[in-house]
């Protein structure tokens, strides 16, 4: 519906049989918009366009949150990354698995998902490091974690120039946490970053993110 079909150029309202949205029941109303978010949202935002104060939204949400729970739905509603969005309930998600991969491939192989953990425990980090806590050249794993978003560039290394790393947003909503402070805590089993020793000097990328994967690369991931 565009919006002028959707309200009346002369008096700024909703066309007859439409209700304006301060007058929706919220919950309904919270429902219909998280079903069509592609990542989560916050509870100001969803204040704003449900034209609702923020900590009536708040509390709606967590109500529905818990009705979905004591309700045991096959989804939940929850708090990532910032805001809201429904989830598939883990104990289903073997179901929705096999629906959505069909027989493909879709998960990180085990290469990118190391990379990814030690990006993740010792940010902002460098390749070179990345490298050393891995034993193995990682650029080919860390351009596939770029272009899936799930990190970013964070900066450079004070005493080499090194571009570092971090995840990003996307990383915690992939992973279903709030923040950082909610990663397993899995540091102690990596080795101190002061204690690797770099074997090369970084001052610019040595990659193009943008360029194809070369065939030689040890650690090419797929989804």
């Amino acid at each position: 519906m565009s919006a002028k079909e959707g309200v009346s150029a002369k008096e700024g309202r909703p066309p007859a049989g439409l209700a304006a949205v301060a007058d929706l029941d919220l919950k309904p109303a919270l429902e219909a918009v998280l079903m069509v978010v592609d990542e989560p949202a916050t509870e100001e935002h969803l204040a704003k366009v449900l034209e609702r104060p923020r900590r009536q939204v708040a509390d709606a949400l967590r109500e529905l949150a818990d009705a979905y729970t004591a309700q045991r739905r096959g989804f939940e509603l929850r708090l990532v990354a910032g805001g809201w969005r429904f989830y598939t309930r883990p104990e289903y998600a073997a179901a929705v698995e096999g629906f959505v991969l069909d027989g493909q491939q879709a998960r990180l192989t085990q290469a990118a998902l190391e990379t990814l953990a030690v990006v993740a425990y010792r940010q902002p980090v460098s390749r070179s490091r990345v490298s050393a806590v891995r034993g193995v050249n990682c650029d080919g794993v860390m351009r596939t974690l770029l272009q899936r978003g799930l990190v970013q560039e964070a900066g450079a290394e004070p005493e080499t120039g090194a571009i570092l790393y971090g995840t990003t947003n996307y990383f915690l909503e992939r992973m279903g946490l709030r923040g950082l402070d909610e990663l397993p805590e899995l540091a102690p089993f990596l080795p101190e970053a002061d204690a690797i020793e770099a074997d090369t000097q970084e001052g610019v990328p040595s990659f193009d993110p943008d360029a194809p994967e070369p065939d030689d690369v040890d650690d090419k991931t797929e989804l």
